[in-house]
């Protein structure tokens, strides 16, 4: 199936749709999310990404992390996200957005208009090894000193978005 992902101007409005691949290919803006589920110790739950992934194969980053589908609301599509990848079917909350753009070895360009998405959970996560490698709990004050020591096991996005939400 070829995945769209929404195309958006700087006020998050929608402007198109395009095929996912060619919106990385080439840098356009695009609607997309990332949840960040906490347990009842503060921890966050981290994934390393599957090692098939196109980019940031193998890093760790946020619980999930996607894009919602043309003519889908982002907050059901961080939920449909958060079951398929990680087993995981709770409330979120809006927390804030950030627009980002890198660009990988490989010649894809992330630029997108990220949503940043909250919950609560405290069992284990059933992941999909599709497209999660492993997981981990950690502290978010843990997490921000081994990006420090090591950030290239990180994606950029969540460097981003732990910099900017603590």
């Amino acid at each position: 199936m070829q995945e769209e992902v929404i195309l958006v101007n700087e006020l998050d409005q929608p402007t198109g749709v395009m095929e996912k691949l060619e919106a990385h290919q080439k840098g356009l803006l695009h609607r997309a999310f990332s949840v960040f589920i906490f347990n009842d110790k503060g921890e966050l739950l981290l994934q390393q990404r599957a090692l098939s992934k196109y980019h940031s194969a193998g890093l760790w980053t946020n619980t999930c992390c996607s894009h919602p589908r043309p003519n889908e609301d982002t907050m059901a599509a961080a939920k449909r996200r958060l079951i398929e990848e990680m087993g995981i079917d709770t409330q979120l909350t809006h927390k804030t957005h950030f627009i980002y753009k890198t660009a990988f070895e490989n010649g894809l360009t992330e630029h997108e208009f990220d949503h940043i998405f909250f919950g609560n959970y405290a069992e284990t996560p059933a992941i999909n090894k599709d497209e999660v490698e492993a997981f981990k709990w950690a502290h978010p004050q843990i997490i921000k000193l081994e990006i420090s020591d090591t950030p290239e096991k990180y994606t950029s996005w969540f460097k981003i978005a732990m910099e900017k939400l603590f």
